[in-house]
């Protein structure tokens, strides 16, 4: 191992819990210990036991398991009622602690204001008789309840309502009587949900959510009373010395309701400013708080709790080693941090252990190859929330995920066996075959991984002269290192397989011709064509410029404000260029596939920045010059700028249709993201 990494290989100690080295595997929703959001309510849930034991072989410190709801969504169960539920934990602890790694389950009061209500549930929320028939599976009003009267951070046809001091006295006493019962199970500690993120104890302790005028609302030492109560009550109940950590955000980096700061924005903060939060962490310590799990923002500025990869890497490590001079306390730090940057930070005194969570998605083993000098083996995280965490969210839409995929969250877009091990699998193949894989992006290196995996062997087609496909052109911008390095990485694991033979600047133009058992083709999508007068003289195609392959001026128009659209002129704007866009739909981003930490900051950014935004806007011609368009009242008006982009979508360019020993997989199936590619490509290549 690297000299440079040691720092992150010392012991140090949670009150008197000894961790064998300074990584912590922060929470992520979906992986509780306890289930989620399944509809059978609490139980111990064995794929999340099943993750977990995978993570704590391979070398981590300390595993901190997604949070438990104190009350559970659906059947409106309190935790410590399972009692079988603790004894199943129990011998799980066993098996963790053979390994050396330690575990402290999460625990939350709830999310108030920012739960997540899916689009379905506010209608039923409107509806008070359908409501109240509904209540005993999922009661709304109780998820949703906050400190005072808030708008819903999801919905602005939802008002939260008030909770009440005895639902408080209710969560509190819950908390006292799970945790006796964690220490019973032998759980090494807990983790209490949070002074953070703009959940329900973080808005208790925030002005602009708390409005109350009872004991919970009004001077420092009331909004932060149910947070320090919660600590109190565990420690009377489990003694002193049981750790009890808290989640906490440092700053919340809110400027309004449902509008965040960016980094280096100068703003004014409604939440928990730094110096509030200098007094804040103390306070929280003489409390009884042993740790604080920290990082920044709430779900006004999600971007900062969840970075996506427009944000800095090591993201909040100033603000976070600043709060831990006013502590005594072991401060974690959370935040697309990397190995050396936080080795370095905890060598420093900065901070005391580096919290990681997607990563541990993206690659199970990343500690292990480490440790054994293999870098170039682990499988980058690159912060698409594409499955660990996409809930949706854009202007006339709640949260538009599905129901589904809110209760499988903590999901993988690069590894679908993640919490899916009994869908996903590798099995030996009954029979060897010889698959003609057409198309060398990332849909058809994942089928030939998966095939070599299974024992066949691969022959890949590619005209190019490298390998990547249209990958290659999304993660050309420059805040797109990691999906560079993901390339770089499929590249290196194909050449691992003797099975796989890749055949570059070689066109397929008819897969007849191709002597195989199974093809799969992998050709991927084509870009629309607008049928615009002056589209095809003067507009450069999304995938040219990103390619480098055309030059653009100063002023640039990109036509299409959806993901891509918004990225390239994310790209202009850093590179010192002056980027307007110009969308047909009442927001930017509209999909219900994105998550709102990557859309909010990509809007909060051109916000901020006063980036022209002109949407309900149609492209009617492209000029030499710039464009002309008709805006939601139809009236045309022209855009001058020195180039235009056109980022308009994309559809399927598949080099043969599905049948028989044909399979199809990627874009050239249906235009997607990285998650619906590699997820495909194992449906397909599973049964071949």
């Amino acid at each position: 191992m690297d000299l440079k990494y040691q720092a992150l290989f010392t012991p140090w100690k949670i009150g008197n819990v000894e961790i064998k080295n300074r990584i912590v595997l922060c929470p992520m929703g979906g992986t509780s210990l306890f289930g989620w959001m399944e509809h059978t309510g609490n139980h111990f849930d064995k794929e999340a036991a099943k993750f977990f034991l995978e993570k704590a072989k391979n070398n981590v410190g300390l595993i901190i398991p997604g949070i438990a709801p104190i009350k559970s969504t659906f059947m409106g169960q309190w935790l410590y009622k399972n009692k079988k539920m603790f004894a199943e934990l129990k011998e799980f602890m066993k098996e963790i602690h053979a390994t050396g790694a330690k575990l402290f389950v999460q625990i939350t009061a709830g999310m108030g204001r920012s739960w997540a209500i899916p689009t379905p549930l506010v209608m039923l929320h409107n509806a008070p008789v359908i409501r109240d028939i509904i209540k005993p599976i999922i009661n709304i009003p109780y998820q949703s309840a906050s400190p005072s009267p808030l708008p819903s951070r999801w919905s602005d046809k939802v008002m939260c309502r008030e909770m009440k001091k005895k639902e408080i006295a209710e969560i509190v006493d819950a908390f006292a009587k799970t945790a006796k019962l964690l220490k019973e199970a032998d759980v090494d500690g807990v983790e209490v949900h949070a002074v953070h993120e703009g959940y329900l104890l973080d808005q208790f302790t925030l002005p602009y959510t708390n409005k109350r005028t009872d004991e919970y609302g009004g001077s420092f030492e009331n909004r932060y009373r149910f947070a320090t109560d919660i600590v109190k009550a565990i420690k009377a109940a489990c003694g002193e010395d049981y750790p009890v950590s808290l989640r906490y955000s440092v700053t919340s980096k809110v400027k309004d309701f449902c509008v965040g700061a960016v980094p280096g924005e100068d703003f004014v903060e409604i939440g928990r400013d730094m110096t509030e939060s200098e007094k804040a962490a103390k306070y929280l310590e003489d409390a009884g708080y042993d740790m604080l799990n920290a990082d920044n923002g709430t779900y006004d500025s999600w971007y900062w709790a969840h970075p996506p990869m427009y944000m800095p890497q090591n993201c909040n490590l100033d603000d976070v080693s600043h709060i831990k001079k006013f502590v005594s306390i072991p401060v974690v730090c959370a935040g697309r941090m990397e190995p050396d940057v936080g080795a370095a930070a905890i060598a420093e005194g900065r901070i005391d252990a580096m919290g990681v969570a997607r990563q541990f998605l993206a690659d199970a083993e990343w500690i292990t190859k480490l440790i054994e000098d293999r870098l170039e083996d682990i499988r980058p995280c690159i912060c698409c929330h594409n499955a660990c965490f996409n809930m949706a969210h854009y202007k006339g839409v709640a949260n538009a995920q599905s129901i589904y995929d809110a209760s499988h969250i903590a999901r993988c877009a690069l590894d679908p066996r993640v919490m899916q091990s009994d869908k996903y699998k590798l099995e030996p193949a009954k029979k060897k075959k010889h698959v003609a894989v057409v198309g060398g992006g990332i849909g058809g290196m994942e089928c030939a991984i998966v095939l070599a995996k299974r024992g066949h062997r691969v022959t890949v087609y590619e005209k190019s002269g490298e390998l990547g496909g249209v990958f290659i052109a999304a993660a050309a911008p420059s805040y797109k290192e990691k999906d560079r390095e993901l390339i770089a990485w499929y590249r290196r694991e194909i050449k691992k397989y003797p099975s796989i033979t890749v055949m570059l600047n070689t066109e397929i133009k008819d897969a007849s011709v191709l002597d195989a058992d199974e093809i799969i083709i992998a050709t991927g999508a084509k870009a629309n064509k607008l049928p615009v007068k002056g589209a095809d003289k003067y507009a450069i195609e999304a995938v040219d410029f990103l390619l480098g392959k055309e030059e653009v001026g100063e002023r640039v128009v990109v036509v299409g404000g959806g993901l891509t659209g918004c990225e390239i002129a994310y790209e202009l704007y850093l590179r010192g260029k002056k980027p307007t866009i110009v969308e047909m739909q009442n927001d930017l981003i509209v999909s219900k596939y994105i998550c709102l930490a990557n859309t909010s900051y990509l809007r909060d950014f051109f916000t901020a920045n006063k980036v022209p935004v002109h949407l309900e806007t149609k492209l009617q011609e492209v000029l030499p010059d710039g464009v002309t368009v008709a805006g939601a009242d139809g009236e045309s008006y022209k855009i001058e700028a020195d180039s235009v982009i056109l980022s308009v979508g994309y559809k399927p360019a598949p080099l043969a249709k599905k049948s028989g020993k044909v399979h199809v997989v990627g874009d050239a199936s249906k235009v997607g993201n990285l998650r619906t590619v590699i997820w495909q490509a194992w449906d397909v290549c599973m049964k071949i």
